[in-house]
This record gives structure tokens, C-alpha cells and sequence, in this order.
């Protein structure tokens, strides 16, 4: 075990301050462009809530202090030439605070109380405790003074609108100390077991632990694996609600859910150091599976969205995961996830071929997870390569799991049908230039500057050599200083921060980087792959950024984004071994 760390610093601006676990965070960050001046208490129960403001203030004269704020893995603190307060996560649903020379006001961010929204503020008779309970959340917010005295308190027990919370302080020269948790509906009152240096010290080495874990091979040469992990670390929760297992997030801002494609590259990045959660992490949309064998869009605490899907790329996935994990599934999981990966392909080959078509079909840009790539501008439902590509690589890796399970006939004929769809995807769909895409009902086609075109590339040393080598040349002139364009620079249509418009993001980057490192075109992998580490380690984590100028953009904060930046750069550290 290596010794804990305080670990990278951070913005918590870009970055929400939480832990492992945890269904809440401390940050700024409220909703999508809403940025409070305050931090505050967010919860991920039931969506995003700002549900406690933290304000510190000037012990002495109570007046508002205007303090500096700094994050690390395991601390938070606000500084002031008065003084200071820290906050740090005892566990998953417990933070605790301690003052010197500030005090804190605590209070509810919502101000009015209606039938069913905001939040509800009294004393606890039980246990002298203060507890805010929330609508929007649906759990309750209980604040114990461990030591240090309450100033003042407001809105107790109040209807409609009003300034509910209370003032935590010191006697002069001396410190308080403080505990919040997030609950149902009942628990036994607080008792400080560990002081709050035990606790700290204790964060510190859980973050530790995990960073040993995920990124063992991480130096100076990779000085972004550190936040990487801490982005994956910090974003996940407990299981709760609709999510049935372990989950990493797309991140605690506004994106905090899980995407039926995000969560393969998070499994991806976990397989060797966190294997469960890893299988976990691959396995949760599968949990809700519906009928047709389709996957959902999303989940989420108190969520799943059916109305779109995401693409089949869970083939590919769960070949390079098989790989990557220190030990072979059993015969059961196989088993399981055999069938289960069998309904997703029949999905496709059933629900989205029109009668008599070879090749499956996207409704929307959404099915596609580029929602709004130029390719889709002609029509929405439409037959595209990438499509095709990735489900040739499921349809593969069936047979693969076919093969293993005894299953022969099966596997012949997912291997069958494998060739039948590539074979399609070339004749209908591939120019001698360029693939193009087709209206699913009219038959029309037309080609695009997005790199979605591109994306069967993923195909890797299944694609002719020729048309390896056409896309290989097509994909080095979406190659910024950055990174790989989603859209041509110099197209007409392309924004820069038009989402999947222009902008660089790391799922197909490193789907891109693998299939021409598998067709044999490493040069221009090695390229992709240091553009875009170098991005991280310059712009953070984003969920995307600006192809020309490297700007991280949207959510700041996403993990499929430190999960790319940690694939490449294992995979550059395990090619080049530091002397």
C-alpha cells in the first residue's frame, strides 16, 4: 500500500469536490451554465439539487467572508486572512467541517416552501440536531454541532418563503466542528468516532489506494493520471434507486447519469485495477434490458430513458475487456452475458433492418451517441457504416463467446451473419473513396464531413487494406493541433463548440486510435494518441473541447474523458517503458 497523498489539486469550477460512493458533492455548479457564488450541497437523488448553501463567515464580526477556495482529493478548505474552514467525507453520506477563525452559515438554497417543493427546516427534539428535509431530493439533511456553538439560527419550523439555516462559530481563538449527512428517513443521532485529521488522513489514503490501483504505471511522463482517477473515483455512487450496481457517473454536474456507450470506456479504464467495478460499470445497462433486447439510453438514480438507444458497441468492448481483466470470466458470466449481448444483436437485426435490408438503421443522430453530426443533416433514420462496423464486431465477438461456450452452430452463425453485414456495408455503402450514408426509407445518399463517416475504421484488421488505407488518409485531415475533429475544420457546417460539429472527444478518438493501431497504420495512432493526452494534461477533462484552440468545453468534469486519457497513456507507458 503506498503512502496516502493529498493528490492533485483542482478547479472546483471545472471539478465537483466528492467521494467514492457518494450520491452528493460540494461545488459552484447547480445546472448547466448556473455557477452560484457560493458552494453548495448538490445531490444526484431524483437529478441535480443544490440543496444547502455554504457560506463562511468572518467569526468575530459574522459579516460575509470572501475567501479562497482549494480541493484536493481529500480536502476542501476556504482561506481567509481570518481564518479557515475544511471539509472532508467521513463516509459516502457524511462530510465533515471544521472552523478556525470562520464560521459557517448553513442554509437551505431554496427559499420557498410550497406543497411540494423546497425545503422544510426544524430542531430536532430527539436529538438536538438540525434537519432540512427536501422535496426535490426526497431525503433529509441532518447538521450536528460537535463541538463550537450555534450563533444563530432562522426559519425554523417556517411555511412559504424564508431564510432557513443556522450559524456555526467558536468562542474566540477557539474551533468548532461539524457533521453533515444525507439520509432516508431516520437514523441514530451522530457520534464523532474519528477525529477530524483521522478523517482526512483516511480520505487520503482511500483516493490512494484507488489511484494505485487504476493507474500503478502512472510517472511524470503522465501527469494527468492522477485527476484522471480522481474524476473516475469522485463521480461514482452507491448503488441506489434504479442504479443496481456500483456506478460511475458521467459526472456529478449536470451530466449525472449513464449512457448506454459512455460506461464502456469507464469499464475499459477500470478492468485491471478495479475488475468488479469494471464489470459492473459494463454490465448496469444491461440490467434493463427491455423486451425487444434493446438497451436503454440511460440511467440514473430515479430514471431510464427508453426513447432512444445508443450504438452496439459493446462487442468491441467486451472483447478488449475480456483482455484486460486479471482473470477470466466463469462459464456462468459468460453465459449470462452471452445471452444478454444475443438480444442487444438481435435488437438491431430485427428491430432496426427495414424488410428485405442486409443493413441495420438508426432512427435518430442520438442512436448514433453523435446527436447532431452533420451526417444525419439529410434525414434522421438512416443506415450508416459505423453502424454496420460495429455491429460486425459484436456479431464477431458472439461467435468468439459461442465458440467457448460449445455452442457451434451458433457461432457459425453469428459468423456467418458477420460476413453478410460487412459484405453489405462495403457493396451498399462504400464508394471506392468514401462510405456514404442512405435514407432508411427512401434509398437516397449522400456523404459528409463528419468523422462519423469514418468511424468503421473501428473494424480494424477485418477491413480491406485498401479501404484501411482511404479512411487512415481521411482521418489524419480531421488532425488538429488537438486532436481529431469531429467535423472538418474547414467545412461549412463545422462549430466550435457545435458538439459533435467540430469539437474533439474522447470516445471516438479512442476507437479511432484502436482501429488503426489494429489495421496496422501505428504512426498515425501514435499521433491521435499523444495529441490527445497532451490535450488532457493541458484542458482537463471535459466533455469535449474546442478542435482549434484545445478549450475544454460543456461539462468539465466526464469521466469517458479521463477514461480515454487513461487508456492511451497506460497503453503509451506499456509500449514505451520509461529506462
Amino acid at each position: 500500500m503506498t503512502a496516502a497523498r493529498p493528490g492533485p489539486a483542482f478547479s472546483l469550477h471545472d471539478i465537483p469536490f466528492s467521494t467514492h460512493g457518494s450520491w452528493f458533492d460540494i461545488s459552484p455548479v447547480l445546472a448547466e451554465k448556473a455557477y452560484a457564488e457560493d458552494l453548495h450541497l448538490v445531490s444526484h437523488q431524483n437529478g441535480m439539487h443544490g440543496v444547502l448553501r455554504l457560506v463562511p463567515l468572518d467569526a468575530a464580526t459574522g459579516v460575509r467572508a470572501e475567501p479562497r477556495v482549494s480541493a484536493t482529493p481529500s480536502l476542501l478548505t476556504w482561506h481567509h486572512e481570518s481564518g479557515r474552514v475544511d471539509l472532508a467525507y467521513e463516509a459516502p453520506d457524511t462530510v465533515r467541517l471544521h472552523g478556525a477563525g470562520l464560521g459557517l452559515r448553513i442554509g437551505a438554497a431554496a427559499q420557498t416552501l410550497a406543497p411540494f417543493t423546497g425545503t422544510y427546516f426544524f430542531r430536532d427534539p430527539a436529538d438536538g440536531a438540525y434537519v432540512f428535509t427536501s422535496y426535490e431530493t426526497g431525503r433529509r439533511y441532518r447538521v450536528t454541532v460537535v463541538s463550537g456553538v450555534v450563533r444563530d439560527t432562522s426559519g425554523g419550523q417556517a411555511l412559504g418563503s424564508a431564510d432557513r439555516g443556522l450559524t456555526i462559530t467558536a468562542d474566540t481563538g477557539g474551533t468548532w466542528e461539524a457533521a453533515i449527512e444525507e439520509f432516508d428517513s431516520g437514523r441514530r443521532p451522530y457520534t464523532a468516532r474519528k477525529t477530524f485529521g483521522e478523517v482526512v488522513t483516511e480520505a487520503e489514503q482511500a483516493f490512494t489506494d484507488f489511484a494505485d490501483a487504476v493507474a500503478p504505471w502512472r510517472s511524470s511522463r503522465t501527469p494527468a493520471a492522477e485527476l484522471a482517477a480522481y474524476v473516475l473515483w469522485s463521480a461514482t455512487v452507491d448503488r441506489a434507486g434504479l442504479v443496481t450496481r456500483p456506478a460511475v457517473l458521467m459526472s456529478k454536474h449536470w451530466m449525472d447519469k449513464v449512457w448506454s456507450w459512455d460506461h464502456c470506456f469507464n469499464a475499459l479504464a477500470l478492468a485491471p485495477g478495479e475488475p468488479e467495478l469494471a464489470w459492473n460499470q459494463f454490465s448496469l445497462p444491461f440490467d434493463h434490458q427491455d423486451e425487444s433486447g434493446a438497451l436503454p439510453d440511460s440511467v440514473t438514480h430515479s430514471e431510464v430513458l427508453y426513447n432512444f438507444v445508443k450504438p452496439p458497441i459493446h462487442g468491441w468492448t467486451l472483447a478488449h475487456l475480456r483482455r484486460r481483466l486479471p482473470e477470466a470470466l466463469g462459464r456462468t458470466e459468460r453465459a449470462e452475458t452471452y445471452d444478454r449481448l444475443r438480444r442487444w444483436t438481435d435488437f438491431w437485426l430485427t428491430a432496426r433492418r427495414a424488410p428485405g435490408a442486409a443493413l441495420p438503421h438508426y432512427q435518430h443522430g442520438n442512436d448514433s451517441g453523435w446527436d447532431n453530426a452533420t451526417t444525419f443533416d439529410p434525414e434522421r433514420a438512416v443506415v450508416t457504416a459505423d453502424l454496420a462496423a460495429f455491429l460486425v464486431l459484436q456479431l464477431r465477438e458472439l461467435a468468439a463467446l459461442a465458440t467457448e461456450l460449445g455452442l457451434t452452430d451458433d457461432a457459425r452463425g453469428w459468423t456467418r451473419t458477420a460476413e453478410t453485414v460487412q459484405a453489405a456495408m462495403l457493396d451498399e455503402l462504400w464508394t471506392g473513396e468514401r462510405f456514404v450514408a442512405r435514407g432508411a426509407a427512401g434509398g437516397h445518399t449522400w456523404s459528409s464531413s463528419s468523422l462519423l463517416d469514418l468511424m468503421p475504421i473501428a473494424l480494424g484488421e477485418h477491413l480491406p487494406e485498401n479501404v484501411a488505407k482511404t479512411l487512415a488518409v481521411r482521418i489524419e485531415a480531421h488532425l488538429t493541433a488537438h486532436g481529431l475533429a469531429t467535423e472538418l475544420p474547414t467545412s461549412p457546417h463545422y462549430r466550435p463548440d457545435g458538439y459533435w460539429r467540430g469539437p474533439i472527444w474522447a470516445p471516438a478518438t479512442v476507437l479511432i486510435e484502436d482501429g488503426l493501431r489494429r489495421s496496422g497504420h501505428h504512426r498515425l495512432a501514435d499521433e491521435i494518441s499523444a495529441r490527445f493526452r497532451a490535450l488532457c494534461e493541458t484542458h482537463g477533462f471535459a466533455e469535449n473541447f474546442d478542435a482549434l484552440t484545445g478549450t475544454g468545453l460543456r461539462d468539465r468534469a466526464y469521466t469517458w474523458t479521463a477514461s480515454g486519457y487513461l487508456l492511451l497513456a497506460e497503453a503509451h507507458e506499456r509500449r514505451h517503458p520509461a529506462p
